[in-house]
C-alpha cells in the first residue's frame, strides 16, 4: 500500500526535525520546507496528502498559503493542519476560516498531533455504514456527487474543504436528524477536541456561506438550540 506524503512547512529547525522524526517513525513519507515560498512550491509540485503549516513564516505567511491551497482547483482538497504558537481564539477562528481542517498550538504533544493526522487521513466514510452510501445525495438545490467528490448548489459547483465536505456528507445523509457539536467533533475529527465546540461552529458558518441563499438566515442547515445542527428535511 502506498504511504501518504505529509508536507511540513515550518521555519524552526528543531520543531521541523522533531515533527519529521515522529511522522517518519509512523511510516509516513515526509517533505520539508522552511519558507512560505518553498512550501507553496512543494504543495504544487508534490501534491501531498496532508500539509502541516506554521503561520509565522518568512516571506509568504501561513494564512496566505492556506488560502492559496484552497483557491487552487488542483490543491483545494488537500487537508491542512495549522501548527503554530498563536493560541488566541481569534487566531484559531481565523485559521479555520482560511480553510484549515485543524489547528494545533505549540507546545504540542507529538502523540496528539499524530492522532489528529490519522483522524483527518482516515476520512469520515469509515465512520458510517456502507449500506447507507449512495453515489448522489440531493436536498433542495444541493446536490452532492460522492463518486466525483463534487458539490453543486443550483447546478453551480461550489468548492468545499475536506472537512466541510465531510460535514455536509453527514448532514445530508441524515436529513432531519440533529447532531450535537460533541458528536460532530468526535465523529468528523475523530478525537477528543478538549470541548472546543467553536471548531464546529466555524465550519458550519463557512458551509452556510457556500450553500445558503442567505447565510444570515439559513434555511437548509438549521441550528437546534441546546443541541447542535441538522439539515432540514425537504
Amino acid at each position: 500500500m502506498q504511504k501518504e506524503r505529509i508536507l511540513i512547512i515550518e521555519d524552526e529547525p528543531n520543531i521541523l526535525e522533531l515533527v519529521a522524526y515522529n511522522l517518519e517513525k509512523e511510516g509516513w513519507i515526509v517533505s520539508k520546507a522552511m519558507t512560505g515560498e518553498e512550501g507553496w512550491r512543494k504543495v504544487q509540485e508534490e501534491h501531498p496528502d496532508l500539509v502541516l503549516l506554521d503561520l509565522m513564516l518568512p516571506g509568504v505567511d501561513g494564512m496566505e498559503i492556506c488560502r492559496n491551497i484552497r483557491q487552487n482547483p488542483v490543491t483545494r482538497d488537500i487537508p491542512i493542519i495549522i501548527l503554530t504558537a498563536k493560541a488566541e481564539e481569534a487566531d484559531r477562528v481565523l485559521g479555520l476560516e482560511s480553510g484549515a481542517d485543524d489547528y494545533v498550538t505549540k507546545p504540542f504533544s507529538p502523540r496528539e498531533l499524530i492522532a489528529r493526522i490519522r483522524a483527518i487521513l482516515r476520512r469520515v466514510d469509515k465512520n458510517f455504514s456502507k449500506a447507507e452510501e449512495r453515489e448522489t445525495l440531493v436536498l433542495g438545490p444541493i446536490k452532492m456527487d460522492l463518486r466525483r467528490h463534487k458539490v453543486f448548489v443550483k447546478e453551480e459547483e461550489i468548492s468545499l474543504t475536506p472537512k466541510e465536505f465531510d460535514l455536509l456528507h453527514l448532514l445530508l445523509s441524515h436529513p432531519g436528524r440533529a447532531f450535537s457539536r460533541e458528536y460532530l467533533l468526535e465523529n468528523l475529527w475523530g478525537y477528543e477536541f478538549f470541548g472546543d465546540t467553536r471548531t464546529v461552529d466555524v465550519h458550519v458558518r463557512r458551509l452556510r456561506q457556500k450553500i445558503e441563499e442567505d447565510p444570515a438566515e439559513p434555511y437548509w442547515l438549521e441550528t437546534v438550540r441546546g443541541v447542535g445542527y441538522r439539515m432540514r428535511e425537504a
